[in-house]
């Protein structure tokens, strides 16, 4: 057997561009580029192996850390999780900045490789330059943090590990059922040590992505669940999503007149415009989705995980006289809720279980009525008007008058928040992809978002992690350069991270930021005024009590996007049409007034609540969560 001699990082890269996937008779590489912020610990290492052969490998250098991170994981998510870029960071706060982006990835299933650097593997210069020491343990380094945030982790102290490493982290990447971040964790002396590999290590390797099929049994249980059912419900998760389930579920759905709902992961696996889909459910579902799954004897979930926001805290089915039948690739999932388990490939179970259906057809009134009283709602919601001697009805119990006339003075705006997303929807080209993560933009988005495109709503709801809506847009533009990416992200979010929008002028990957102002954490604001309190330290203001009002657009410009500041829907409008013909980046500054977003429809959400309190709206609060919490399911 031929040998090559290689350093270890050299060795890596040669390995990246012979990872290939097979998906359905179709072929290509798995590996599409590296994010790179090169520093202390890997731009001798990594940095070299690249400058010298990347290969076919596109190198992309990133801003922050956990911003190129968020952005490889949402390309790996836009491409329904075959394909991904790997990352390579420095060692001790690079590395450690990864962490909330693997968490992100590994919430929602997400594969992706991260290759930080780390300390020396001969320990000769210890400590070395960012490296924090243990009384308890040498061994220990920054990346160990990133050991629960993996679903893979090894750390590289010779050469020749990195062989079975990698082999070892791919086979976790490009499977359906535990896919995740692996974390490859390389000693910066080790990066440029040389070895002589095997040369087969190099040849092109395949990784299929083989349909897992459904064995009899599951079939025939899950066809009996059916049959014997007479309202049952679909819930659409990212797993029907990632396989491609949408026209068999559509064909379920019309032929046996069972209604679909959705998860945040799966919203837009069928298009909104289907007659059936009721849209999202749970704490930010539509109230025709809630009022469904109130009725339902069977609930189908279609790759989902349950998460709290999609079953409201476990109240969101009748638990006395509902099963539940689950289809997902993780058996793990698959056991959620005391179901009847197929865990197959959504896709292939739901062909095969559709001949067994023949003759079914359930007993649910007409589900277009519950999708015209959503929609009048909707429509409800695209007209909010201001006033300034009388509440709004969204305001309901929160900011006082006088606070809510101090905003609109401040930020110098009437538009609400409902009125805003409507009118996006409306202009932006219906195969322009959406994306959000954090605050109170999700909820709203899942409500009245309405896409006529499949696979054109792009949400982070796992991990809910701000700062992903703008990296988040880079990665979705790699993946589809050919559509116009629109983030929605509120002031809080943006604050907290929009280093990639500079990476995204840079490279010249046009993306489009809605940034929505309204001078606070308005979703936490109104968790705690919800639950009985104030509004405590969520609202922006100076050391003296006025409105912060930050001119967001300004800072755009500064960075080379086009940017616009409307406070209006005809601003709005003119500005959404005059982006279209934007060749750069653009950010469009929307101020709007806090409180006017979408409530909940029949649905409810576990938070702590303090059980001691020297306020009675506090008791009061805690009181009804009791109450809710005897009729939840525990398990």
């Amino acid at each position: 057997m031929g040998k090559i001699r290689l350093t270890t990082a050299q060795a890596l890269i040669k390995f990246l561009n012979q990872q290939y996937i097979h998906v359905d008779g179709q072929e290509y590489p798995f590996v599409e580029g590296v994010f790179a912020v090169f520093g202390h610990g890997n731009v001798l290492g990594m940095g070299q192996a690249l400058e010298q052969d990347a290969g076919h490998l596109k190198v992309i250098q990133g801003k922050n850390e956990q911003g190129m991170a968020l952005a490889a994981m949402a390309y790996s998510k836009q491409m329904l999780r075959r394909k991904i870029y790997a990352v390579t960071t420095s060692v001790g706060p690079g590395s450690a900045n990864l962490v909330t982006a693997a968490a992100t990835a590994l919430a929602n299933n997400i594969p992706m490789l991260l290759i930080p650097g780390d300390t020396f593997a001969t320990r000769q210069p210890d400590p070395v330059l960012q490296q924090f020491e243990q009384e308890y343990s040498a061994a220990v380094t920054t990346n160990d943090a990133l050991t629960p945030v993996s679903r893979y982790w090894d750390r590289i102290t010779r050469p020749e590990q990195l062989m079975s490493s990698l082999i070892r982290a791919f086979e976790v990447m490009t499977d359906p059922g535990k896919a995740g971040p692996a974390t490859i964790c390389i000693s910066q002396d080790v990066e440029g040590e040389a070895f002589d590999y095997d040369e087969k290590f190099f040849e092109r390797r395949i990784h299929y992505l083989d349909r897992k099929a459904p064995v009899d049994r599951e079939l025939k249980g899950a066809a009996e669940l059916i049959k014997a059912s007479k309202k049952p419900l679909i819930l659409v998760g990212g797993g029907a999503r990632y396989s491609g389930a949408r026209d068999i579920l559509m064909k379920i759905s019309e032929k046996h007149h069972i209604p679909l709902v959705e998860t945040q992961a799966g919203k837009s696996t069928v298009e909104f415009t289907f007659k059936n889909n009721l849209g999202g459910l749970g704490i930010t579902g539509t109230l025709a989705a809630n009022k469904a799954a109130r009725q339902a004897d069977l609930i189908i979930g279609i790759g989902t995980r349950y998460t709290d926001f999609a079953t409201s805290s476990k109240t969101a089915f009748d638990f006395e006289n509902a099963k539940f039948l689950n289809i997902n690739v993780s058996r793990l999932q698959a056991y959620k809720l005391d179901a009847f388990q197929v865990v197959a490939d959504a896709k292939t179970t739901l062909e095969q279980l559709a001949p067994l259906l023949d003759g079914y057809d359930s007993e649910f009134g007409p589900i277009g009525e519950l999708k015209e009283e959503w929609l009048a709602e909707r429509d409800r919601l695209s007209k909010i008007t201001f006033n300034r001697e009388n509440f709004i009805p969204e305001v309901k119990n929160h900011f006082s008058q006088e606070v809510l006339n101090e905003y609109a003075d401040t930020l110098k705006t009437e538009f609400a928040q409902t009125t805003a997303l409507i009118t996006i929807n409306d202009i932006v080209n219906p195969d322009s992809i959406v994306i959000s993560s954090a605050g109170s933009l999700p909820g709203d988005l899942q409500r009245v978002w309405n896409p006529t495109v499949p696979e054109t709503y792009h949400l982070e709801y796992g991990y809910s992690c701000m700062g992903y809506e703008v990296s988040g847009a880079l990665g979705i533009k790699l993946a589809a350069p050919q559509q116009e990416v629109y983030t929605l992200v509120g002031d809080g979010s943006f604050l907290m991270m929009h280093s990639e929008l500079i990476t995204a002028i840079q490279y010249n990957q046009k993306i489009n930021v809605i940034l929505f102002d309204n001078s606070g954490w308005g979703c936490i604001n109104n968790l705690q005024m919800d639950h009985g309190g104030g509004s405590y330290h969520c609202e922006f203001r100076t050391h003296d009590n006025k409105i912060l009002n930050i001119d967001y657009a300004k800072v755009a410009e500064a960075y080379g996007a086009k940017g616009y500041r409307v406070n209006t829907k005809e601003g709005l409008e003119a500005a959404l049409e005059d982006a279209k013909k934007q060749e750069v980046s653009t950010l469009i500054e929307i101020k709007v007034l806090p409180k006017t977003m979408t409530d909940g429809y029949d649905s409810w959400w576990n938070v702590g609540v303090a059980e001691v309190s020297n306020k009675e709206s506090i008791q009061q609060a805690n009181e009804f969560r009791k109450q809710k919490l005897e009729t939840a399911k525990q398990y």
